[in-house]
């Protein structure tokens, strides 16, 4: 089973397109529509445009905008600031104290803004200046920041968390469950990088020693609604109090009344445009990419293309451990060239069948997928992440990445360790739902 070359053209036009400057959404759709238009005649185009309907078409989806704007809603009420305020409690009499607030901010992050990119923008404009002012370097602060925003994503509700579960058709609570280990591993492994780094240069510290447990536990007490936000969608959706579209719904509820009621800072009038303005910007380039990529899965269930990665693939190892390396390596570079949205929605109907015909977990595929795809978004020469960071601190991409490469290293070796111990991506759900069938 081969593919001619005339059936390949839109896959290197999808590249070509990308790398001339047009967005990665008009690449796909182009070089789909090029195809069935130009080369393969015998499907009638409209079908490709009632394909590009029915992606919409999905109540799932709908946890999308609703987390999307939760993450907005938490920002302006000020449960994000609270979170910052309980991270330098608990780091900040480490020697480079707000670097490590950084990490430890992405990573609770996650149950907020769900989104690397939202996470780097927040934090590039919100403490990127605030460590120049404390001593640190601009290309450094801009290094750590994107590093760590890697994993936002990973902690639910992550939207590629969700956009995973819809293209793999598997439970939402179990990937949200599959996520924390991840997540916190790899922000780990920043903050002992962090720790080297900021030894070896005498960076300064926020506070002057480790501070009593009864001040830790006050500032965890005004923190609480932040910090139990993840957790409360979590057992919501195990104990079915609610769906997970209907979770991303609670979820608005749940940040509007902290932000109004126990806050304070949440201001209808003030922020409520703003608010929407984030939601709808947000959502639109997620669900613009799904559709995209969906569309582009439709061309190559067309040329039967997943059947023959799958078949390639077998003949060229059935060992899962070699396939799973091979997924690595895959991915990553996709990650380095593709938004995450759009390399997870394309690469993971190739992979995931040979996945399941070896017996490898859909949880410890897709973790270790999005892991991947987080990595090459900060690593160039197109990580997202990076031109994200960069372009708001306006921090040469040269400098930054004389900084990033310890943290690609370190999240280097979060990923092998999640690659080879399953166990450790599956054993939070389950333990909450359960062993999960084969």
């Amino acid at each position: 089973m081969s593919l001619s070359f005339t059936a390949m053209i839109p896959i290197f036009m999808v590249f070509i397109l990308y790398f001339l400057g047009m967005p990665i959404v008009y690449s796909l759709f182009g070089s789909t529509f090029f195809y069935f238009l130009f080369i393969d005649t015998t499907s009638q185009p409209f079908l490709i445009l009632q394909k590009v309907m029915n992606s919409t078409q999905s109540f799932s989806m709908l946890a999308i905008p609703f987390f999307i704007m939760s993450g907005s809603v938490m920002n302006f009420g000020g449960i994000s600031d609270k979170l910052m305020d309980f991270c330098e409690c608990v780091t900040g009499h480490m020697k480079g104290g707000l670097a490590q607030v950084n990490v430890l901010l992405s990573m609770l992050m996650g149950g907020c803004s769900g989104s690397a990119n939202a996470d780097c923008a927040m934090q590039s404009k919100m403490l990127v200046p605030e460590m120049e002012k404390r001593g640190y370097s601009k290309s450094f602060s801009a290094a750590i920041t994107a590093a760590s925003s890697a994993a936002t994503p990973v902690i639910p509700p992550g939207v590629n968390l969700i956009v995973f579960t819809l293209i793999a058709q598997a439970s939402l609570g179990r990937t949200f469950a599959a996520g924390y280990v991840p997540g916190i591993l790899m922000a780990i492994s920043m903050m002992i990088t962090v720790a080297i780094i900021a030894k070896k240069r005498n960076y300064p510290t926020t506070r002057d020693k480790f501070p009593p447990a009864k001040v830790i536990l006050k500032q965890a007490f005004i923190s609480f609604w932040g910090l139990f936000f993840p957790f409360g969608i979590i057992l919501g959706m195990r104990f079915g109090w609610f769906t997970p579209s209907e979770g991303g719904a609670f979820a608005v509820l749940y940040a509007v009344v902290i932000g109004k009621f126990v806050y304070r800072k949440l201001s209808f009038r003030e922020h409520l445009i703003p608010i929407l303005m984030d939601t709808i910007a947000g959502t639109s380039s997620v669900v613009l990419i799904m559709v995209s990529a969906n569309v582009f899965g439709q061309y190559m269930s067309w040329i039967n293309l997943p059947k023959i990665v799958a078949s390639g693939v077998l003949n060229l190892t059935d060992n899962k451990w070699v396939f799973m390396l091979l997924c690595n390596l895959v991915l990553l570079i996709m990650g380095m060239f593709l938004e995450g949205g759009a390399a997870l929605m394309i690469i993971t109907p190739l992979l995931l069948p040979v996945a399941r015909t070896l017996g490898i977990d859909v949880y410890h595929f897709g973790l270790v997928a999005i892991v991947n795809i987080m990595i090459g978004g900060i690593t160039p020469p197109f990580g997202s992440m990076m031109f994200t960071t960069c372009g708001i601190t306006k921090c040469p991409i040269s400098d930054f990445l004389k900084e990033v490469w310890p943290f690609i290293l370190s999240l280097f070796i979060v990923l092998i360790i999640l690659t080879f111990c399953p166990d450790l991506i599956t054993i939070v759900p389950d333990l909450i739902y359960g062993p999960a069938a084969m």
